[in-house]
């Protein structure tokens, strides 16, 4: 029985054979006229998952002569790239040692900066690849010693090609005399958004369930959208978990973090866990942002599966917090004037150099003092309303107490 995927089994030996990338790999390719002018440094690649990274990495092993290791950065450790390192202390390091590290985004800082060492003495030649933005997950100093190259999700007219070599492999490898068409291989292709690897993945689960011919019918029910994990499965569930959390239903939310994290959705997890701290509990529980920036910090620096217990820490306790959307809204209000056009003049003791007629509240009594801080057009506009919870109420009562408040509910 064949365990190695398909995917494996056809990787590309060459930059001729990679689909997609042509501006990294074609015959003018940055990377395929770098590589074959003799010069391999550090690399940063980065972009959506199945789009080449690990083929190219290999390729250039290869076409360097450098001992190639590959480690994946959600499983290894430092002492595996200390490990790695020290091979050139021995004959078959001798070369040098190109690392290519998957996920690089799941080392810390610290694992980062250790990985530095390396690269600077020149022990190590890097290349790593992310899904992430490199600028927010990647250490600085490991950026500014690379170059970063963006792999862009495969057009479907790309991909076919490879599919078509695959499906003609299984044909040969079960000798069968199978069929399918150029439109269902671009329908595969279509229905994985650019990731070569799940359109050959979904390819061979429609051909063994396939008769004759694969159809579009074979091909559903293997595709992304009767139960896989795509963009729109994505974005639903992480909008089921912020409408879950809004409507302070802890069960329910546990059971949206538990989908995420079977995803491996830590980053767009800890990403949505911040924007609901301040979006949708906000006011009613300042503390509550601080704390989930916390949990996620501490997530990112764990991995999984130990960064599930903060996260779900965080995502339990905003789901039972008070909540507010005041703030939100606010802006959401004042930013319909800002888009209309008006407020464009400030009150003119307010604007520099001479803040002419500015009152200094600090003194007055209770540190304040009635002055016009709105532009005169929208001077009488209200955007902040005070939300029901305890929070706001208590800033509410202070702001009735010194007579800051533009209305009474």
């Amino acid at each position: 029985m064949r365990n190695t995927q398909l995917a494996d089994l056809l990787r590309p030996k060459t930059f001729d054979d990679i689909v997609g990338q042509k501006h990294l790999f074609g015959e003018r390719g940055v990377v395929r006229k770098m590589v074959e002018s003799g010069r391999i440094n550090n690399m940063i690649f980065f972009g959506p998952p199945g789009t080449g990274k690990t083929t190219a990495a290999s390729i250039i092993a290869e076409k360097s002569g450098m001992v190639f290791h590959r480690l994946n950065a959600t499983t290894a450790s430092l002492q595996d790239v200390k490990d790695i390192a020290n091979e050139t202390n021995n004959i078959f390091g001798s070369g040098g040692i190109l690392l290519y590290l998957d996920e690089i985004q799941y080392f810390n800082r610290k694992q980062q900066q250790s990985l530095l060492e390396y690269i600077e003495d020149g022990r190590i030649t890097l290349i790593a690849s992310t899904t992430e933005n490199p600028y927010f997950y990647i250490y600085n100093a490991i950026i500014s010693r690379s170059s970063l190259f963006e792999f862009k999700p495969v057009e479907a007219k790309e991909c076919v090609p490879a599919l078509r070599r695959a499906f003609e492999h299984l044909n040969r490898n079960e000798n069968t005399e199978k069929k399918v068409s150029d439109e269902t291989l671009t329908y595969i292709a279509r229905i994985t958004q650019g990731d070569v690897r799940h359109a050959i993945v979904v390819l061979e689960n429609s051909f063994y369930a396939a008769e004759k011919e694969i159809t579009r019918e074979d091909v559903d029910s293997f595709s992304p959208v009767n139960g896989s994990f795509n963009d729109d499965t994505h974005y639903d569930l992480l909008s089921c978990l912020q409408k879950s959390i809004r409507g302070s239903d802890p069960d329910a939310t546990a059971f949206y973090v538990a989908k995420l994290i079977k995803a491996g959705e830590l980053l767009s997890l800890c990403r949505r866990l911040q924007v609901i701290a301040s979006e949708d509990i906000g006011l009613a529980y300042p503390m509550a942002a601080v704390i989930t920036r916390s949990c996620c910090e501490s997530a990112v620096e764990l991995g999984l599966p130990e960064g599930r217990i903060p996260l779900i820490n965080a995502a339990i306790m905003l789901a039972t917090a008070p909540k507010s959307n005041s703030a939100y809204m606010a802006l959401a209000a004042a930013n319909e004037d800002v888009e209309a056009g008006r407020g464009v003049e400030c009150p003119p003791h307010l604007e520099s150099p001479l803040f002419k007629g500015y009152k200094y509240p600090h003194d007055y009594l209770n540190h304040y003092v009635t002055q016009q801080y709105l532009p005169s057009d929208i001077k009488n506009n209200i955007y902040y309303r005070y939300g029901e919870n305890k929070t706001e109420q208590v800033a509410k009562a202070y702001a009735d107490s010194i007579g800051s408040l533009k209305y009474k509910e």
